[in-house]
Formats: structure tokens, C-alpha cells, sequence
């Protein structure tokens, strides 16, 4: 089931994930994403930009959602994905599809999700990039999709009233807020994620509702490591790590 150029990756939850040994890999922007949007009640998550299936995997073991869907452009990485559901017995919950952002709608019916989550390639086509066809070019630049586009079809999938989450940069900040606007997905929550207190925010978490009233909720910034360097209180509960206790400390 893991080829020679991937390795299996123990997510600390009785969960695993497949990956390239020398690929793009998750990092903390969908470990925080899944935990943003694990408190939304859902019937049907959808989530776009999936790779490798992080966020519907770890979503499986944070909420009761029953059916939880991933989709993904890189047909090589759909299928990896789909080995990591197979291989943490998920099938019956979880399903990876291969196929465009863009003809989501197709893929999956108009409306049919109550939640949908979102990683996007963070910067814009053409900045710092490198190799277009290249799966970490694909990944981080926005080449086979925009985040005009994940807006759009997002808000074509959701019902009404539905809720979108998205983990993406601070400095396409506005950007966000008027393209969910502009497919009335209104931002309903924001959150800003700093590496460490002295330094400015490297992450947005943001919850948009599809026909939602205009209210927006500014959350207490996340830090991820204290003054000390070690991880946060908050970090170590996101990722399930426990502290030692006072007895365990002089052992």
C-alpha cells in the first residue's frame, strides 16, 4: 500500500497519512483548519484542494460527520489520498475524488453540502513560481485554480445557510473578504495565527456562511509557540499532545 518514495506519517491520533518522501507535505495550516471547522454540525463536508486527505482524515476523527468528501486535481496525489483512507479503514466515511475545482458542481450536484472546508494555494499565478507542472507549484501557486474560483463554486455547493472554512495569508486578507461577498458567503468569523507573540500574523482562519447576516466576530489571536519556544497551550490541545503533570516533571 506505501510505495518506495512515500512514508507513513503517525498523526498522533490513532490515524496515519501517506506521503512523498520528497513532496509537498501538510503543515499546521490544515491541522488548525480541521480544528476551526470541527464544531460546525455537518451531514456532507466537502473539502476542496484536498492533497492528501489531511483535513478529511482528521475531521473524521474530530466531529460525527458521516460523510466526508475530498477533491483533488493531481490525479497521483487523489490516489495516494485515497490509500490513506483505505488504510485507516475510512472508506465507509471518507471518499477522495480526482477532477477540477471548477466543475465541482458537476462532479458533486448544486447544494448538496452543509459544510465545506478549503487549504487554496496561497499566492497568485506567476509569483515566485517555478515550474508549473510541478506538484509543490501546484500546491502553494494558484495555477489550476483561483481564489476567486473556490469562492464561486463554493458557494454553488453549499446550501443555504451553509458554513465555509478556509485557512489561507493575511496579506490576501481583502481579497477574501470581497470575494465571499461577491458569492454571498458572509464572513462570519476571523481569526489571525501568529507564530509567536512579537511577531506579526503568517495565517487567516476565516468562516464565511452562505446568506448569512452581516455580523463578523474577530476571535483572540492563536499563537503557536510561547516566549520560551516552547508550543503553545492551545497548540498542544489542537494537536492532542497533554502537558506532563507537576509529579511527572521531577522524573
Amino acid at each position: 500500500m506505501i510505495k518506495s518514495n512515500e512514508c507513513l506519517d503517525d498523526l498522533q491520533n490513532g490515524l496515519f497519512i501517506i506521503q512523498k518522501q520528497n513532496g509537498f507535505k501538510f503543515g499546521i495550516d490544515a491541522v488548525l483548519l480541521s480544528d476551526f471547522a470541527k464544531d460546525a454540525k455537518s451531514a456532507a463536508t466537502l473539502d476542496l484542494c484536498t492533497g492528501t486527505g489531511i483535513v478529511p482524515i482528521l475531521l473524521s476523527a474530530k466531529t460525527g460527520t458521516e460523510r466526508i468528501f475530498g477533491l483533488e486535481i493531481q490525479e497521483d496525489i487523489a490516489e495516494m489520498a485515497r490509500r490513506s483512507v483505505e488504510y485507516n479503514n475510512l472508506t465507509g466515511r471518507v471518499s477522495i475524488e480526482c477532477g477540477d475545482l471548477k466543475r465541482a458542481e458537476q462532479i458533486y450536484g448544486k447544494g448538496r453540502f452543509d459544510k465545506i472546508t478549503c487549504n487554496p494555494p496561497y499566492m497568485k499565478h506567476g509569483g515566485g513560481l517555478k515550474n508549473s507542472s510541478d506538484t509543490k507549484s501546484i500546491s502553494r501557486h494558484e495555477i489550476m485554480c483561483s481564489l476567486d474560483d473556490v469562492l464561486r463554486v463554493s458557494s454553488g455547493l453549499l446550501i443555504s445557510k451553509g458554513r465555509f472554512f478556509m485557512v489561507h495569508r493575511p496579506s490576501r486578507l481583502a481579497d477574501i473578504i470581497c470575494a465571499m461577498r461577491k458569492y454571498r458567503i458572509e464572513p462570519k468569523r476571523l481569526r489571525f495565527v501568529h507564530s509567536s507573540y512579537e511577531k506579526a500574523p503568517n495565517l487567516v482562519l476565516v468562516e464565511g456562511m452562505k446568506d448569512g447576516g452581516e455580523e463578523l466576530k474577530l476571535m483572540p489571536p492563536l499563537y503557536v509557540y510561547n516566549a520560551d519556544g516552547t508550543y503553545s497551550e492551545e497548540i498542544d490541545r489542537i494537536y492532542g499532545r497533554q502537558k506532563p503533570t507537576h509529579s511527572e516533571d521531577n522524573i
